[in-house]
Formats: structure tokens, C-alpha cells, sequence
């Protein structure tokens, strides 16, 4: 254990060896979980510069800004990072829809023993 990375008050992101981190993105009003996400260190700059959330899309290997295309940005309020230092809770209030299927969030689906139930 690493107690320095773990109690004290540097941040200092343990990244996968992609360079990547898991980004919990919430509602700032409702709390909801509105989309999971990866960042990296350009992506967390950018964010804290901006207050809009980046996030790089492991699928296209880029930086991208979320609401670039669709005008539903997520403006942050906070972020806060684990214990370990290896996961983000990015705290937003969203201009629209979160996900790209017009869904407030994307989560939209439960989970049950006979498939998928929309919400």
C-alpha cells in the first residue's frame, strides 16, 4: 500500500497501462450515474482547464470532448478520485442528453434473470 498515493493530498493517478482511468460520470442534481468513461492524463488537464468533461475514446484512440457533436456537454461541478488513485467520480450537470442514443443516461436498461428490462 502505497499510504502517500492513498491518504495524502498529491494527486498522483496510477493509469492503467493504457494510460487510461475509469471516469464515473453523475448528475449533479438527481445523482443519477449518467455514463462510464475513460480519461487520460490530457483528458484531465482538459477537463479541470475547461469544466467540460474530455474523455479518450479507447475505440477511435482519441481525446474527445463530450457534446462536441451533439451540443450535450457535461459541465463539471467536481471530481473526486479513489482511495487508490486509479478511478475518477466526475459530478456534472449535463446540457441534454448523456448518451448517444438520446438516453438521459447510460444506464437505461435493468438487468433481470429473463434479459433486459428498459427503465
Amino acid at each position: 500500500m502505497d499510504k502517500l498515493r492513498e491518504t495524502g493530498l498529491n494527486f498522483d493517478p496510477k493509469f492503467d497501462s493504457n494510460g487510461l482511468l475509469a471516469a464515473v460520470v453523475t448528475d449533479a442534481e438527481s445523482g443519477d450515474v449518467l455514463m462510464l468513461a475513460y480519461m487520460n492524463d490530457e483528458a484531465i488537464r482538459m477537463t479541470l482547464d475547461t469544466g467540460k468533461a474530455h474523455f479518450f475514446s479507447r475505440s477511435r484512440q482519441k481525446l474527445w470532448l463530450k457534446g462536441e457533436t451533439s451540443g450535450n456537454f457535461l459541465n463539471v461541478q467536481d471530481m473526486r478520485i479513489d482511495c487508490d488513485q486509479d478511478a475518477l467520480w466526475v459530478i456534472a450537470k449535463p446540457a441534454g442528453p448523456t448518451c448517444h442514443t438520446g438516453a438521459n443516461s447510460c444506464f437505461y436498461r435493468q438487468v433481470t434473470a429473463s434479459g433486459l428490462q428498459s427503465l
